[in-house]
């Protein structure tokens, strides 16, 4: 450029103005500014006490969507979660439990992130705005007979709403989770979560009540579905992985728990089963040695209940 020349102007970027209730007004934090810390504190949470309501109002299509991702997962499909900020980062970060905790396989859950891996870390400018780009990515990885789950706050999220209609065209079910009861996006998926959080005390700040909100369904939504594919026993653990000692030790603790059995018997039947808390869980359940609870449970699909009443019969 010569010395002079003028810095060419850049290009007007898109604007758009929200009229979803995470950006309305909270009346009650209008002076949020002014107030003490410990009023500061208490508004938001008084505030956060508004969330499980919500949730609760919205069970019945998280059940549904339990009920769909079942029925995906056994028939060899998968669950993907799409969003974009924080409603993104939340689904990354559910998805990743989910190994450690139930120990399932990796593949069943899958999350994108609007903008990539960098963007757990960082905004990245516009990706939220990428419908084509959330297109794509649906369209290379979601098959016929997958679950898809977009996560928006405002039910607008270009990124999603692209994905979920790509997903939709390849044939998978699809579930919008936002906090826009209003949400004009609700009649084209099969299954609309919009949970009512109301205005956030800072206004549009969709980190606070619809994140909550959010995780509260998320955490409800995939620990029903690896209650309903046997992951849990009566309320516990049994399919985790011991990636430390703390682990280790509740692997001996649901043991001690599941059977009534000393904990230096538990230790024997886990050390016996190579580690595998389920056949240790069954052997002891059952009285079976532990090549038979091995077998039992290779013919019930890994489920508990199935490998013991094969063992009582």
């Amino acid at each position: 450029m010569t010395a002079g020349a003028e810095m060419p102007a850049r290009p007007a970027r898109p604007t758009v103005r929200v009229g979803a209730p995470t950006e309305r007004r909270n009346p009650l934090s209008v002076d949020l500014d002014l107030m003490s810390t410990r009023d500061v504190l208490t508004v938001i949470n008084e505030a956060d006490r508004r969330v499980p309501a919500a949730v609760a109002a919205v069970l019945d299509e998280i059940a549904t969507t339990v009920d769909l991702a079942v029925a995906a997962l056994r028939g060899g499909h998968r669950v993907h979660y799409f969003g974009a900020g924080t409603s993104g980062r939340l689904g990354v970060l559910d998805a990743a439990e989910l190994a450690p905790t139930f120990n399932s396989p990796r593949h069943w859950f899958c999350a994108h992130l609007a903008g990539g891996p960098d963007a757990m870390w960082r905004a990245v400018e516009d990706a939220e705005d990428d419908d084509r780009g959330g297109a794509v990515e649906a369209a290379s990885c979601v098959r016929a007979g997958d679950l898809v789950v977009g996560l928006a706050a405002s039910g607008r999220t270009p990124y999603v709403l692209g994905a979920l209609a790509s997903a939709r065209a390849k044939g998978a079910s699809t579930v919008l989770l936002c906090a826009n009861p209003e949400a004009e996006a609700a009649r084209s998926v099969d299954v609309f979560i919009g949970v009512d959080t109301g205005p956030e005390v800072v206004t549009g700040s969709t980190r606070m009540k619809a994140g909550t909100a959010q995780k509260l369904v998320l955490n409800t939504f995939s620990t029903a579905v690896m209650v309903r594919l046997g992951r849990v026993y009566s309320n516990l653990m049994i399919d985790m992985v011991a990636t430390n000692a703390k682990l280790r030790g509740r692997m001996i603790s649901i043991l001690v728990e599941a059977t009534g059995c000393s904990e230096e018997l538990s230790r024997q039947a886990l050390t016996e089963a190579d580690g595998d808390l389920k056949t240790a869980l069954v052997a002891l359940v059952s009285g079976a040695e532990i090549d038979a609870a091995r077998a039992a449970l290779a013919r019930s699909a890994d489920q508990v209940r199935g490998a013991l009443a094969l063992l009582a019969s």
